[in-house]
């Protein structure tokens, strides 16, 4: 018999109910919950269910003191409230009755607290055995059939299928990889030049790390193609042939130019993701259980010193710098990795939703993560870490390229079918030890154990169906499902949320000659001597002499079969091709205030806007405990209300109050303004993406502050400019020196410049002083960026 606290998705207050604890799950049962239908589908976690899994510590809150509760702990008083922190970020309460014995309160803490943590590797068997593992459940499993509306790149006719979807001419599905002897963390099926034969492609791969050969993964639109490969082996002996084949495979289909983008040198490595994981989850957490906690007036800045929005930033930013090199020359670019196995499968993914409308739905975006993560061999297994055995390789690398989707979707939410309860559903998945989508490293692993028990490999005839399972399968193993099956996860009304609608994608225009480039400073560039190959790093194009191994040495067969090194001035006209992303910078560089000209192409990239106030939080995943880990109380009740609330009514108190004074002080009433209906076809009219959670009014007058209409009133003006009512209206395309600036704090009221989408909001200085107001103070105008 306990008390749930509601989270504000879940409507707040508090419910009662049942608190059960089981092998899988500490389950809820609200009183008035309907009773369950025995002919529906088993659903694994409840809408009040947390798994034991997916919890990371239990802390007690009894009179006047609290405790973190671990296996061996011996609580010496009887607790009033428990509290579940999770890894993905959420905090469950509880509220014990206090007619419920102290025996069942003590046994049933205990409990929780000795089965949540995984301490060995066979623990998380047990937790799939125990979700899993039934006769029911396994009859279940076996019987369901795949999502046919995503593709699951696990055949060759599947990725077939991609490059007919993507008009990729003059490639091909390679089986050479078919044994895994290539390479052991590629998948069975990769994309090569049709140039290229297999007895010629097998003399490639040692010549990159873990032979991870550049591959084709996407064509644009306009005709270029996206390619990943690892780093070149330097310390191999380059044959004649081997050169040959090399380029052949980097330069894909065209004959005109390469670029090849590093990765290192810009991107936060695996362990600067963990390092600034972990700092924003005791951030946005606050653990009761010490006494160490951020104040309030500190919170931002230690937000910004945790770097995850930085690292976010620099990920979005190479994406839109790939993005803008595959929209201009017609040419290849290739993603180089060390490894190719983290930040490759980041940028890759980004650059695809950003240019690709089909990855921008749900079953898009699921086939986008089949074959840019799950089958391309990223670690989920060695990046989770499921088994907390191996802290060194772990990464939330696939969570960081799930915040970097959701400030795309921020930014432009009706380009976007799949929501932000879709990404936040996938975001707890991930927690989940269940699904077979997360449980190894690459394909190789996965087919270790596969869901089709009717399969087994020998290095003779490869993969060949056969009547009876191997043996060596434990069939006590439950079968693992795929994190695709939604309806195994929640329930329909919550899997409803996961979509909305979009206007449907136009067909891709027919390819002239392979190009649909029209951009005039690029033809002199296509002309370029075949073989120009160029680095960007650092957003600087350079044509260094090792780029290539086998370019610069010095050995006859070099000599020989060489191309003639790419001229320094093309280098320039490159770079160029990057103006739009500068722009993108700026928010009046890319399009006017008066909105965009002409039919919008629904094929041109969504370049995000990545000034400071423009990278937003993530509130929805990161702060969804926030409340219950920072203003911790009772139920809220007539003589007790809850610390939030006795603040809010303060706030509104004090609104009341200044509203008041200001009324007074005005001559005219003031009048409401109608906000008008924000759209994001215009990224100049996407205010509202800051870092903060509620925008604040602004002052209407630095020259005089104490003069200064009220912040509702119509009678508006800029800061440095004329009077109201002598004020011209400001040309279009003219950013004003002063009055567009504004910050967002935690609490207040939009401004009546929130009415005018022409208007573009910079942060102030750290040291600017805020003018006194007889409003609400906010933040003060500052020159020009």
């Amino acid at each position: 018999m306990v008390r749930k606290k509601l989270s504000a998705r879940e409507g707040r207050g508090w419910v009662s109910g049942t608190l059960f604890c089981t092998h899988f799950r500490v389950a809820f049962v609200p009183q008035d919950s309907p009773k369950p239908d025995d002919n529906a589908d088993p659903v694994l976690l409840g809408d009040h269910d947390v798994a034991l899994a997916s919890i990371e510590k239990v802390v007690v809150v009894g009179p006047n003191r609290t405790k973190l509760v671990t296996p061996n702990s011996s609580l010496k008083f009887t607790p009033e409230e428990l509290v579940l922190y999770c890894r993905d970020l959420r905090v469950v309460c509880f509220l014990f009755d206090r007619l419920t014995p102290d025996a069942q309160v003590l046994e049933i803490t205990y409990t929780i607290a000795k089965t949540y943590q995984p301490p060995k590797p066979g623990s998380v068997l047990s937790f799939q055995n125990a979700a899993l593992g039934s006769v029911e459940m396994k009859q279940f499993l076996s019987n369901r059939r795949r999502n046919t509306d995503m593709n699951w790149f696990e055949s060759a006719s599947d990725w077939e299928q991609e490059l007919e979807r993507s008009g990729a001419s003059g490639w091909r599905v390679s089986s050479v990889n078919d044994r895994f002897e290539m390479s052991t963390s590629l998948p069975r099926s990769i994309v090569v030049p049709q140039k290229v034969l297999d007895t010629e492609l097998k003399k490639s791969f040692a010549h990159f790390n873990e032979g991870r050969i550049p591959r084709w993964c996407w064509r644009h639109p306009r005709g270029n193609d996206l390619l990943r490969m690892a780093s070149f082996q330097n310390n191999i002996y380059h044959e004649k042939d081997d050169i040959r084949n090399l380029e052949m495979i980097l330069f894909g289909c065209q004959s005109s130019l390469c670029v090849v983008v590093e990765l290192d040198e810009e991107l936060p490595s695996p362990a600067d993701i963990q390092l600034a994981h972990s700092r924003l989850r005791a951030l946005c957490l606050g653990d009761i259980s010490t006494s160490v906690s951020v104040p309030d007036d500190k919170w931002l800045s230690t937000l910004e010193s945790t770097h995850w929005l930085d690292y976010t930033r620099s990920c979005l930013r190479k994406a839109s710098e790939v993005a803008c090199l595959l929209r201009g020359v017609h040419l290849t670019v290739a993603l180089q990795e060390a490894d190719d196995r983290d930040m490759g499968c980041v940028v890759c993914s980004l650059v695809q939703v950003m240019c690709d409308p089909h990855c921008r739905t749900q079953s898009g975006f699921q086939s986008l993560v089949q074959k840019e993560w799950v089958m391309s061999g990223h670690r989920f297994y060695s990046r989770i870490n499921y088994h907390r055995d191996n802290d060194k390789e772990e990464a939330p690398v696939f969570l960081l390229f799930l915040d970097c989707v959701w400030q795309l979707l921020s930014q432009y939410p009706s380009r976007f079918q799949l929501t932000g309860d879709f990404l936040l559903a996938l975001h707890d998945s991930i927690h989940l030890p269940l699904f077979s989508s997360f449980l190894a490293n690459c394909q190789r692993e996965r087919c270790k154990r596969s869901q089709n028990p009717g399969q087994s490999y020998t290095p003779v005839n490869g993969w060949r169906d056969m009547l009876h399972p191997d043996s060596s399968s434990d069939p006590s193993d439950p079968p693992l499902p795929s994190v695709w099956d939604w309806s195994l996860q929640y329930s329909k009304h919550r899997r409803d949320r996961f979509t909305q609608p979009v206007p449907p994608i136009p067909p891709l225009q027919p390819l002239l000659n392979g190009n649909l480039n029209t951009n005039p400073d690029s033809h002199r560039l296509t002309d370029t001597i075949p073989g120009s190959v160029f680095l960007l790093s650092r957003g600087i194009f350079s044509c260094p002499a090792n780029l290539l191994p086998w370019r610069s040495g010095s050995s006859g067969v070099y000599k020989k079969s060489h191309r003639r090194a790419a001229s320094s001035e093309n280098v320039p006209g490159l770079e160029r091709l990057l103006k739009a992303w500068a722009l993108a910078e700026f928010p009046q560089g890319l399009t006017s205030s008066s909105g965009p000209q002409g039919p919008l192409d629904p094929y041109e990239p969504l370049m995000p806007l990545l000034m400071g106030p423009c990278m937003g939080l993530w509130r929805e995943c990161y702060l969804r405990g926030a409340l219950h880990a920072q203003a911790f109380s009772h139920p809220v009740s007539a003589n007790h209300p809850h610390p939030v609330e006795r603040l809010a009514r303060e706030v509104q108190q004090l609104k009341d109050k200044l509203e008041q004074v200001s009324t007074g002080s005005d001559l005219n009433p003031p009048t409401k303004m109608a906000e008008p209906r924000r759209t994001d076809t215009n990224l100049n009219q996407n205010t509202n993406n800051g870092t903060f959670l509620f925008p604040a009014s602004r002052p209407q007058s630095a020259g005089n502050p104490r003069a200064a209409p009220p912040p509702t009133s119509t009678n508006h003006q800029t800061s440095r400019g004329p009077p109201a009512a002598s004020a011209a209206p400001s040309r279009p395309g003219h950013r004003d020196n002063g009055g567009s600036n504004k910050h967002t704090f935690l609490f207040g009221h939009s401004s009546v410049a929130e009415a005018r989408p022409d208007q573009r909001y910079y942060p102030a200085p750290q040291n600017a002083k805020l003018p006194k107001s007889n409003g609400i103070q906010s933040a003060p105008p500052h020159d020009r960026l």
